[in-house]
């Protein structure tokens, strides 16, 4: 059930986060973004929600907004509203681009399926004999197809990123989020951690044509961590993000079933609560 909010109204809900807009029409370029403690994976949502997990993404996303030289869709024209204060951020609305740009220094997750069926992720060919959690020669872009809510990603090639939004557009994209990555990867590598994977989503400012920075940025929702000290070990598995809900939730329901899946275990759910703090933790102190 979406909160009920002063002075703005509900227009939209997506996995984790609520929508609102203004109802002052002199604000109607604004929306207020609200993360919920909702959690998903494999493209739909859990039960039970993860206490806490709305403020610890909000407070990431506007730690890492801080440390980006990239403009983004935060908007300080207004105040949050006190019945959402640290789990919202007010934003200026953008012309979403259909892309999420998703960008892999290691292989993992879809990227490592993709691999070893064609030796390449999204177009881009790789050297033959990596295995799970390598990194990978360099930075490369995957992004993949924004689906409606309920449906799933589709991993695309840069050719098809360019006939989606045009060659300008695409090649901003691309060396936005590489250039975004390379900087993240720096400042996790400060805290002990490796940034794995992570995805962007842009869209263009109608106030000054910008292509500006939107949604959650870096957070253990839209981003792969893991130890460095775990990795160098040979560990691929320490990681600190949701990784222990896809990991459970793979071994305790199959998503092509059409079944609701089962009630994430309270160990879990406790787990990822603390895997969320602890990366804010570890970030925060290092840099």
């Amino acid at each position: 059930m979406t909160k009920v909010i002063p002075g703005w109204h509900h227009v939209y809900s997506g996995k984790v986060r609520d929508l609102y807009e203004s109802d002052d029409s002199a604000l109607s370029h604004l929306i207020l973004v609200v993360a919920s403690d909702r959690i998903s994976a494999f493209d739909t949502v859990l039960s039970p929600e993860i206490p806490n997990k709305g403020e610890y993404l909000t407070t990431l996303t506007g730690w890492w907004f801080d440390r980006l030289d990239v403009p983004n869709h935060l908007s300080h024209e207004v105040s949050v509203p006190e019945e959402v204060l640290g789990r919202a951020m007010v934003c200026k609305k953008l012309e979403m681009f259909p892309i999420e740009c998703v960008v892999r220094g290691y292989l993992s997750g879809s990227g490592y399926k993709d691999y070893l069926a064609t030796g390449e992720i999204c177009g881009n060919k790789l050297p033959a004999g990596l295995a799970f959690g390598d990194k990978l020669p360099e930075p490369i872009f995957t992004p993949a197809f924004k689906a409606e809510l309920g449906d799933k990603d589709e991993n695309i090639t840069f050719e098809r990123v360019v006939e989606l939004i045009g060659i300008e557009n695409a090649n901003t994209l691309k060396k936005l989020s590489l250039d975004i990555f390379t900087k993240a990867s720096q400042l996790a590598h400060n805290a002990g951690l490796i940034l794995a994977d992570t995805k962007f989503e842009f869209g263009i400012n109608p106030a000054n044509g910008e292509i500006t920075l939107g949604d959650e940025v870096l957070t253990p929702d839209s981003s792969r961590y893991w130890s460095t000290a775990a990795w160098d070990a040979g560990d691929r598995k320490e990681s600190f993000d949701k990784q222990q809900v896809r990991n459970w939730l793979a071994a305790n329901w199959d998503p092509s079933s059409g079944t609701t899946p089962p009630e994430l275990p309270k160990e879990i759910v406790e787990q990822t609560t603390a895997k969320y703090f602890q990366l804010i933790q570890l970030l925060t102190s290092k840099n």
